[in-house]
């Protein structure tokens, strides 16, 4: 059996009372996993340590979207009324149909603790002066960090997505360090500055905050936007359903460090068979999640479909990770898993032989894939003999992902861009 790897020994046994006390509680409180629990079995009486959780059921995200749907709006998992709910969240995923997240005074109180340490760990202090590049509507990545960056007394811009030219101003006119948004959003914002005729390097930001999807990872995207802003980048790892922000990159460490404190309980598992997985470095598997104090969602065992790899150990030997991909994202191509990310951070080496970006093209919804893998991606304005571009594009990704692919060359610009998340993938059968 496999100790969850990414509690602090000094807290176990604190994390252990809180968490029994949590499911403890949990029947009474939400019919769902009241059910739950008794379609398999089990009873919160199973958990007395740490490793005894694996003894409870998962929790999906279609789970939730029936839960909402058997009981609207906030679902039979639910462990408040809504008259204790002070905000709501949502995340769209695939369906388009919100789903919703509430949050209690307590819950949005750990919420800003949890995201407030992890950006301390990606490196803001009361000092820096922060553009605040993601939307403050729905989105667990815009209202919950703005709290987190004034409980560390850093000054925050709100600029929010859709005012790019605001953004600048802002740059222009205030000492700015700082820009935070999704990975997307960088890049965006700094080609919107190319397209003014300016350098994205002149307004002196020194740090690049950036999560919400998978890419701040990604050695050529980190190293192409890193040299187009003169600034370093740090990632944060987090869930619209758990939390914001779980993971927070230590400047020049190699990877993200579990930053939730007490408030959660991470598993690493095999996403094919459930089994847990030892966080050594080396090792990749799926995130999981479970809450020990949570209000208003109080998940058990949440798989996240966050598939990760640890890179190695941080000086106090906690696990470091990076975020390669989402397993309902990832594609197979004769049983070759491909993430389409690693397919963006290929075409972000040739830069500027080419833009960086990149769509997969499905002729239907994957996950599976007949070969060849179609991409379209940009030329640069180096791009120099297509012909052998193409060519060369495609033997990298034959050699480095193992499948075979078709590149399509397209125009600098045709493909879509997100100042949000970008879109990898499209289906012919979608029409989209």
């Amino acid at each position: 059996m496999v100790t969850p790897g990414f509690v602090v020994p000094d807290d176990r046994e604190a994390v252990t009372a809180t968490l029994r006390a949590q499911l403890e509680a949990l029947p009474a409180r939400s019919g769902f996993y009241a059910d739950l629990f008794a379609e398999h079995g089990v009873t919160p009486a199973a958990v007395a340590s740490l490793e005894d959780l694996r003894k409870l059921p998962f929790t999906t995200k279609q789970m939730l979207r029936d839960s909402q749907a058997a009981a609207p709006p906030l679902g039979r998992h639910a462990g408040v009324e809504m008259a204790d709910v002070i905000r709501l969240h949502a995340s769209s995923g695939t369906t388009g149909k919100p789903s919703w997240v509430g949050v209690t005074a307590r819950d949005s109180a750990a919420w800003t603790e949890m995201v407030a340490r992890a950006f301390h760990t990606m490196g803001v202090t009361r000092d820096d002066v922060i553009v605040h590049g993601a939307g403050t509507t729905l989105f667990v990545g815009g209202l919950p960090i703005l709290d987190a960056f004034q409980h560390l007394g850093a000054t925050v811009i709100p600029i929010g997505t859709g005012a790019s030219a605001k953004a600048v101003q802002a740059m222009d006119t205030l000492p700015v360090t700082a820009l935070h948004s999704t990975p997307s959003y960088v890049r965006y914002l700094a080609e919107y500055v190319r397209g003014l005729g300016r350098d994205p390097r002149e307004f002196g930001l020194r740090k690049l905050l950036v999560g919400g999807e998978p890419g701040g990872g990604e050695p050529a995207f980190r190293e192409h936007v890193e040299r187009e802003w003169g600034a370093r980048v740090t990632e944060g790892l987090g869930n619209a359903d758990m939390a914001p922000v779980l993971f927070g990159e230590v400047p020049d460490s190699g990877g993200m460090r579990f930053t939730g404190g007490r408030h959660v309980i991470v598993e690493l598992i095999d996403p094919d068979t459930g089994e847990p997985v030892a966080a050594e470095p080396g090792a990749t598997g799926e995130l999981v999640y479970t809450s020990t104090d949570r209000e208003c969602c109080p998940l058990v065992r949440f798989r996240t479909r966050d598939r990760i790899v640890v890179t190695g150990r941080a000086a106090d030997g906690a696990p470091l990770i990076r975020c390669v991909g989402r397993t309902d994202d990832m594609l197979i191509v004769l049983g070759v898993n491909v993430f389409p990310s690693a397919v963006r951070d290929i075409v972000q080496t040739f830069h500027p032989r080419t833009t960086g970006a990149v769509q997969i093209v499905l002729p239907r919804q994957g996950p599976r894939v007949d070969p060849p893998l179609c991409v379209d991606a940009e030329w640069g304005e180096d791009a120099g003999d297509k012909a052998r571009l193409k060519a060369e594009l495609e033997a990298v990704i034959r050699d480095r992902l193992s499948v075979r692919a078709e590149v399509t060359l397209v125009p600098p610009g045709s493909l879509e861009r997100s100042e949000m998340k970008s879109r990898l993938t499209r289906s012919v059968e979608e029409g989209g």
